[in-house]
C-alpha cells in the first residue's frame, strides 16, 4: 500500500447516499457505493509472502487508532501477480476529511510512513483510479461484501466519442439478463481519474469459489436468448467501440484488508486467517 495518503473499501464496494457515513462506520456498504479509490500494487516475483506481511501492518495501525474507514484487499488469481485495494467515500468532502483525520495523528503518518518504505521492496506501483458509480448500468441485488469471497473484475477500454454504444451494449446485456438471468448481479462503474480514455470496471462477486461455476452455466444460457436487435447492438459495440477487454478473477484476502469488529466477527474463522 505504498504511498497512498488513505484507503477504504471494497471492489468492490464504496460510498452510500445520505446518511452514509453512519453505515461505514457500522460495517461494509450495504449498496454500491458513488465513488471508489483504488490503489494497485504489482508484486514482484517471490515477494508475494513478504508483501502480504508488510501489507498487514496497515490494518493493525488503523485499529489502533479505531478508524471508521474500512478497506476490502483482492489479490489476483489470473493475469499479472497484483494487489488492489478499493475504497468507498460518499463524496471527496468525506475523503479530504478522512485524509486530514489521519494526516492530523502523527502517530499513525509516522507508522503509515514505515509501511510505505518497507512496502517499496515487495511492488512496482501502478496507476492508482478513481471511478465513478454507474448504478444504471449495474443489475441484481448488492452483495453482503461481509460474506463476498472471490471477485471477477473486467476492465473495458472504449475508443474516445463511443461510450454510447458501451452505453447502449451494457443495457441491451440488462435487459438480457432481466429476462433470463434470475441470479445474474454486477457493479458498473467509470473510471474518472488514472486511466486514459474511457475506461469502465465491471465488478461481480461469489461467496465460494464453486458458485463460479453457476455464473457461467447461467451465462451461457443467456446468451442463447439473445435477440436479434440485441445481438446488433453487441456487434456494434465490440467493431465500433471496444478498444479492449480483460477480465481476471481475485481472492478476499482477510490479512491484507481493514473491516469491522461486526464483519469480523460475522467469520471468525476466515477473518482470523494470517
Amino acid at each position: 500500500m505504498i504511498n497512498r495518503p488513505r484507503i477504504v473499501v471494497a471492489a468492490a464496494a464504496a460510498v452510500l447516499l445520505a446518511g452514509a457515513m453512519s453505515v461505514f462506520a457500522q460495517g461494509l456498504p450495504t449498496t454500491q457505493p458513488k465513488l471508489l479509490q483504488i490503489y494497485r500494487e504489482q508484486v514482484k516475483a517471490g515477494q508475494a509472502a513478504a508483501h502480504a506481511k508488510t501489507e498487514a501492518g496497515w490494518p493493525a495501525a488503523f485499529a489502533k487508532v479505531k478508524s471508521p474507514d474500512y478497506y476490502l484487499a483482492l489479490t489476483s488469481m489470473t493475469g499479472p501477480q497484483v494487489a488492489w485495494f478499493i475504497s468507498p467515500w460518499e463524496s471527496y468532502t468525506a475523503w479530504g476529511k478522512s485524509m486530514a483525520r489521519d494526516e492530523a495523528n502523527a502517530e499513525l503518518s509516522a507508522e503509515l510512513q514505515r509501511l510505505s518504505a518497507a512496502d517499496a521492496q515487495h511492488i512496482d506501483p501502478l496507476p492508482s483510479l478513481e471511478a465513478m458509480a454507474r448504478q444504471e448500468l449495474s443489475h441484481g441485488v448488492y452483495p453482503d461484501l461481509n460474506k463476498q469471497r472471490f471477485w471477477e473484475i473486467t476492465i473495458m477500454r472504449v475508443r474516445p466519442g463511443h461510450d454510447d454504444k458501451f452505453e447502449a451494449a451494457a443495457k441491451a446485456y440488462k435487459a438480457m439478463a432481466t429476462r433470463s438471468m434470475p441470479n445474474a448481479k454486477w457493479r458498473v462503474y467509470q473510471v474518472s481519474a488514472g486511466m486514459p480514455g474511457s475506461t469502465y470496471l465491471i465488478f461481480s462477486s461469489v461467496d465460494s469459489f464453486g458458485q463460479f461455476d453457476a455464473m457461467f452455466t447461467e451465462s451461457m444460457a443467456g446468451e442463447k436468448s439473445v435477440t436479434a436487435e440485441e445481438r446488433a447492438v453487441f456487434q456494434k459495440f465490440n467493431t465500433e467501440a471496444l478498444i479492449s477487454a480483460e477480465t481476471n478473477k481475485y481472492r478476499l484476502d482477510p490479512a491484507m484488508s481493514y473491516v469491522s469488529p461486526e464483519t469480523r466477527a460475522s467469520d471468525p474463522a476466515f477473518w482470523s486467517k494470517k
